[in-house]
């Protein structure tokens, strides 16, 4: 299956990623994951509405306007969030959550979500899953 291509001009789509953020999560299905924190890494990639190229009056270009795009900071602090509210059973439910706080954003068109488990299998770097949601 394809992927949405996150910046396009076409669609008038900028790509905004967020790489690598490695995070302690209270993560688990089995008895040994609960009350302990283990190791996540996070990835986003978002296709971002780019207002300047659909508005002639105000070019995508030479505006620095923080106003103007989506704030990475402000998704960082999300995902922040939506680890620190407690337990997840799932890096399924915890993608999924985490693509619904960037969607809340009017502007991202497309979430892509990343979330693995560094320490779970010894001889792997990581266990996970990438999901793929859109605003309608």
């Amino acid at each position: 299956m394809d992927h949405f291509r996150l910046a396009d001009a076409a669609c008038a789509t900028r790509r905004m990623f967020v790489r690598d953020l490695l995070l302690d999560a209270q993560i688990g299905v089995y008895a040994h994951e609960h009350g302990r924190t283990q190791r996540v890494r996070v990835n986003l990639d978002l296709a971002v509405e780019d207002d300047g190229a659909a508005n002639i009056s105000r070019p995508a270009v030479g505006a620095d306007d923080l106003g103007r795009v989506v704030d990475y900071d402000t998704v960082i602090n999300a995902v922040r969030q939506i680890i620190a509210a407690g337990h997840v059973q799932l890096v399924e439910t915890l993608a999924e959550r985490v693509a619904e706080a960037c969607l809340a954003n009017p502007r991202v068109r497309v979430a892509r979500v990343m979330v693995e488990k560094l320490d779970v299998i010894a001889d792997a770097a990581s266990v996970g899953v990438e999901i793929e949601r859109r605003n309608s």
